[in-house]
């Protein structure tokens, strides 16, 4: 086996490895987020000291729907995320491989690994759409 190869199977491997990393890590963090948000709105609807605070047509028909909304911001915040990690670890790669062989190319290959990132913004400008509609 040529030293080529032997690079081409760590660096797949790497990505594998980062790509995963980066896959649980958004899960983790869409859990954490989703099961913070669920709480919050459910102590809001049963805690009678919250319940006086908060204004009356809180019903908890509304609780549910600001539930649901929470959790649909943190869904496509994820989404985004998961997607931007996959294109960055993919497109970040053939960057690099291509800057290797030609640094010229090195604007342009950064241009594309931004295009990839811009997927995670994305994300989270519907979810700040969500969230303005709750």
């Amino acid at each position: 086996m040529s030293q080529q190869e032997e690079r081409r199977k760590k660096m797949k491997r790497w990505i594998t490895l980062s790509t995963a990393a980066v896959f649980s890590t958004v899960i983790i963090v869409l859990l954490i987020t989703l099961i913070s948000t669920a709480a919050d709105v459910y102590s809001q609807g049963h805690d009678p000291a919250a319940a006086a605070a908060v204004q009356e047509d809180y019903s908890p028909e509304r609780a549910k729907i600001i539930m649901w909304g929470f959790a649909a911001a943190a869904f496509s915040t994820a989404i985004g995320s998961i997607g931007a990690g996959i294109a960055v670890a993919y497109v970040g790669s053939a960057a690099l491989g291509a800057i290797g062989e030609k640094p010229e190319l090195a604007a342009r290959a950064l241009i594309y690994v931004g295009l990839a990132e811009g997927i995670a913004i994305y994300g989270l400008i519907i979810s700040i759409m969500i969230l303005t509609k709750i």
